[in-house]
């Protein structure tokens, strides 16, 4: 397992992070103790959660498998989605910020989170008393850093330009929905990642399980998220079973032949050789031993100039014209 530092900070976290959104639903207490412990044993130590993951019951779980261990692990959490009826138990405010802090700590059972994550952009809250309140918490000590998730290129720049002008803590990572079947944050986001220093996370590596490697085209699952996700979610049927993803998955399957892995293992370590970090989204002890193996070795260039070939995304104005312009 590899370290890297989360955006300028000096923070550091393995290539890996353990995502827990199914802690408390598909998986039980039990399994996600095993889970846990299977990464943690092969130097995992960034763990990601949220809380409206199973109804805070992910961060319950979190709070009870961590004592003992927690000084040695990168503990995310996140705020923005509802967890009540009244109109300010959602969003960023600066309400709902220190409302919903307080009780991730106390689900969580410690004294600080070490990456607080906006969940998604907030249209109804300005920026600046979303950044204000989360730079207030930093230098009360219950968070460490901050990062977002979910927001455009230009929500990123206007995030760093409040926090430059009023010397807040800045955001250290970008958490985004990333995988070879959606490569959208190319386009602007990484971009601006990149020029910023922000370490992007990605959630969805594997598509929603499309690039698990056990769907075929025309058998429409019955079983995992993908198969019960709605239309109009990011990780519905409808917006994975496409020709060009097919092609995608006929790539990927020869190349885990020929390699001697597995098609999961071949997409996360495509996503690691970009230097982004995926988030393994894990149901079972046997899908965290498969997708672990995603580390500690490399896709040739040649594997790797394949697979961004067949999956680059289509080039859109004004990025097309951009390009075409400064040809030289």
């Amino acid at each position: 397992m590899k370290y890297v530092n989360l955006g300028k900070s000096g923070l550091k976290v393995s290539e890996v992070s353990l995502g827990t959104m199914t802690f408390g639903r598909e998986a039980d207490e039990k399994e996600a103790n095993k889970i846990l412990e299977y990464y943690f044993d092969n130097g995992g130590n960034f763990i990601d959660t949220a809380n409206v993951y199973a109804e805070g019951k992910s961060e319950e779980i979190l709070g009870r498998a961590l004592r003992g261990k927690r000084n040695n692990i990168v503990l995310a959490t996140k705020v923005f989605f509802p967890t009540g009826k009244d109109f300010n138990e959602k969003g960023v405010s600066r309400n709902n910020i220190l409302r919903a802090v307080e009780n991730s700590l106390k689900r969580l059972q410690t004294d600080y989170i070490d990456l607080y994550q906006i969940h998604c952009w907030d249209y109804f809250t300005p920026i600046e008393e979303t950044l204000s309140a989360l730079d207030y918490l930093i230098n009360k000590g219950y968070v460490r850093y901050i990062g977002i998730s979910n927001f455009s290129g230009w929500q990123i720049e206007k995030a760093l330009k409040v926090s430059e002008v009023n010397r807040y803590e800045k955001i250290i990572s970008a958490q985004m929905q990333y995988s070879l079947v959606v490569r959208d944050i190319e386009m602007e986001v990484m971009p601006v990642c990149n020029a910023e220093g922000i370490s992007l996370v990605a959630w969805g590596p594997l598509g929603g399980g499309f690039l698990s490697g056990k769907y075929k085209a025309g058998e429409k699952p019955k079983e995992g998220r993908i198969a019960v996700a709605e239309n109009d979610w990011e990780e519905s049927w409808d917006k994975r079973a496409t020709e060009k993803n097919f092609k995608i998955l006929e790539k990927l399957e020869g190349i885990a032949k020929a390699r001697n892995k597995t098609v999961a293992q071949i997409s996360l370590n495509w996503i690691i050789s970009r230097n982004v970090i995926p988030i393994l989204g894990i149901r079972t002890l046997k899908q965290i031993e498969d997708n672990m193996g995603a580390v500690g070795w490399e896709l040739t260039q040649d594997e790797l100039n394949e697979l961004n070939s067949i999956s680059e995304p289509e080039e859109r104005y004004p990025y097309r014209f951009i390009k075409s312009a400064n040809k030289r």
